[in-house]
């Protein structure tokens, strides 16, 4: 079955050019190379990878496309700042953060958006 099987993610973008700077200079992704499709792949940790796909029109979600697990949110948190990358904040009923850090359960998370309007998420586990 898919339990042993690579995954990766693939999100669609609008502009190509903005969309790979971002992955790559503010996110510190290590770009893999072009596809034949007019995508771009980049490596992510423990094997995973995230492919930039070309959307003319975008086909932005509501919700959180992808999710980096991390050690330490708020290092992260702070070396991405650094490199302009705009966390968001939320004070809803069900989803509060505080320095721009909500707790879920037994993990830390904490919201930011890509060139193209995607959601992507850093999260945390808590032991």
């Amino acid at each position: 079955m898919l339990n042993i099987s690579p995954l990766t993610t693939i999100v669609p973008v609008m502009d190509m050019m903005r969309a790979c700077d971002f992955y790559e200079h503010k996110l510190g992704l290590k770009l893999e190379g072009a596809r034949t499709d007019g995508g771009f792949l980049f490596s992510c940790g423990g094997g995973t990878l995230l492919e930039l796909y070309p959307k003319p029109g975008g086909t932005k979600a509501e919700h959180t496309i992808a999710s980096f697990e991390v050690d330490d949110i708020e290092s992260e948190i702070h070396a991405l700042e650094g490199h302009g990358v705009v966390f968001e904040d939320y004070n809803l009923p069900d989803l509060t953060t505080v320095n721009h850090i909500c707790k879920i359960g037994d993990e830390k998370a904490a919201w930011f958006k890509d060139t193209e309007g995607n959601y992507l998420c850093l999260h945390q586990e808590l032991h």
